[in-house]
């Protein structure tokens, strides 16, 4: 990203916060734990699905559960609107459901992110819905099929993002 980590701090402007959006992306796409927790406070407070922790060491056993079951991962964040320290964005995501016989899936969901004064996520709240991709979860129609994660921001995400 060309942004410097110094300028990517609340408050946050449309070009801050897109940038912000696009380098968590990023950072997720690399499927490093150890990476992405880095981008919290030491106490960031989270809630993914129904699942509530706080703090590096959750944040990163949770990653590496949730990296261990959803293979073939592939991002996409998209801003949907900022204020201030806030962030919201809905996000789509592809995987191989290793629990559940390989099959293909994408979530579709919502995040809203609080910062503090150092640019560092000190909140995530975290709402998604998994649904299969083609019959019986072949994959037929997964729409990052092939790109690598710098090319996922191309993909044309169709309207009632079917």
């Amino acid at each position: 990203m060309a942004a410097t980590a110094q300028r990517l701090v609340p408050p946050f402007t449309k070009a801050t916060a897109h940038e912000k959006v696009k380098v968590a992306q990023a950072l997720w796409n690399t499927r490093d734990p150890q990476k992405v927790v880095q981008a919290y406070t030491p106490n960031s407070v989270w809630r993914n699905r129904s699942h509530f922790f706080v703090g590096h060491t959750s944040i990163r056993q949770f990653l590496q559960q949730k990296w261990a079951r959803e293979k073939s991962y592939m991002l996409r964040k998209e801003l949907f609107t900022f204020q201030d320290d806030k962030i919201a964005v809905q996000f789509w995501y592809e995987y191989q459901d290793s629990m559940d016989a390989m099959k293909w899936k994408r979530c579709y969901g919502i995040e809203h992110w609080t910062f503090d004064a150092e640019g560092k996520m000190e909140n995530r709240m975290m709402s998604g819905n998994d649904v299969l991709i083609g019959q019986d979860g072949n994959g037929e129609g997964r729409w990052f099929q092939g790109l690598n994660a710098d090319e996922v921001d191309g993909v044309v995400i169709p309207a009632g993002h079917s």
